[in-house]
């Protein structure tokens, strides 16, 4: 790993965050012209630089795995695990925000949860291992941002009874939202290269959060996307069908089309 460019990212997260080489000074207990000269020479011992990278709320290890563009390889957990976070209203919220890479601070200063009670949360995270509680309190996400649920899980279920309705009661109207529905006749091949692309489009969303980290959590608004596709005929066509004369099988007006569902809604958090 090239020991310049990660300087070069340290340097553009603490502009990202409107940090100054005074501020960085102040926090490390330096002059501003020590500070300065350890960014221009690139002069920095291993712990010096976890120093200023908690500055910014992150520590060296987040800040190599930032430049490497590596994430956690975790994409599904255990139905214990969703379980345990579906219980919790409280406990839920705070994964989320776990995992979005929301500091301790920026969780109880948004939440009406006080901090002892939070960190109380964040190391049942840690026990079921959704995040590591570092040192100081720091939170290092353990799974990544494209997590796929379970097939009827607990995640699944709830947001079935309690999410999705909420979810889709808005009009979609405002320019930082969209409602899609499509329909068509697709081969087994398109259905296929379709899927490819959807799974493509939640990478390209978690790159696009993961880009966006560097900016302060007041110009970042909280945003879901659901994408969803399958083989499906609403039970309303399907009575109309003839059985005995219909060119296509009955329960195939959709199939092997697929009706493709694509949803986006920002919310401020």
């Amino acid at each position: 790993m090239n020991a310049s460019n990660l300087v070069e990212l340290l340097k553009r997260r603490l502009k990202a965050h409107g940090v100054t080489y005074a501020q960085v000074a102040k926090q490390l207990h330096l002059s501003e012209a020590s500070v300065k000269r350890m960014f221009s020479r690139q002069d920095f011992t291993l712990q010096r630089l976890d120093d200023v990278c908690r500055v910014v709320g992150i520590d060296l290890a987040e800040l190599a795995r930032a430049l490497s563009g590596e994430q956690p390889s975790v994409t599904h957990l255990t139905a214990e695990q969703e379980q345990e976070i579906i219980s919790d209203p409280k406990l839920c919220l705070i994964a989320l925000c776990a995992v979005g890479n929301w500091t301790l601070d920026q969780i109880v200063d948004t939440y009406t949860i006080d901090r002892v009670e939070c960190i109380g949360h964040l190391a049942r995270l840690d026990k079921i291992r959704i995040i590591e509680l570092a040192p100081d309190n720091r939170i290092r996400p353990l799974i990544g941002r494209t997590l796929t649920w379970l097939p009827n899980g607990p995640f699944q279920r709830y947001f079935r009874s309690r999410v999705e309705a909420e979810y889709l009661s808005s009009s979609f109207r405002r320019s930082d939202e969209l409602l899609l529905f499509l329909n068509g006749m697709l081969s087994t091949k398109s259905t296929a290269e379709l899927i490819a692309r959807l799974r493509k489009l939640a990478e390209d969303f978690a790159e696009m959060h993961r880009d966006d980290r560097v900016l302060p959590l007041g110009q970042r608004h909280g945003t879901s996307v659901l994408l969803a596709t399958r083989p499906w005929e609403p039970r309303a066509f399907r009575a109309l069908r003839r059985v005995d004369r219909s060119p296509v099988p009955a329960g195939q007006l959709l199939q092997p089309g697929m009706a493709a569902e694509t949803t986006v809604k920002k919310r401020r958090s």
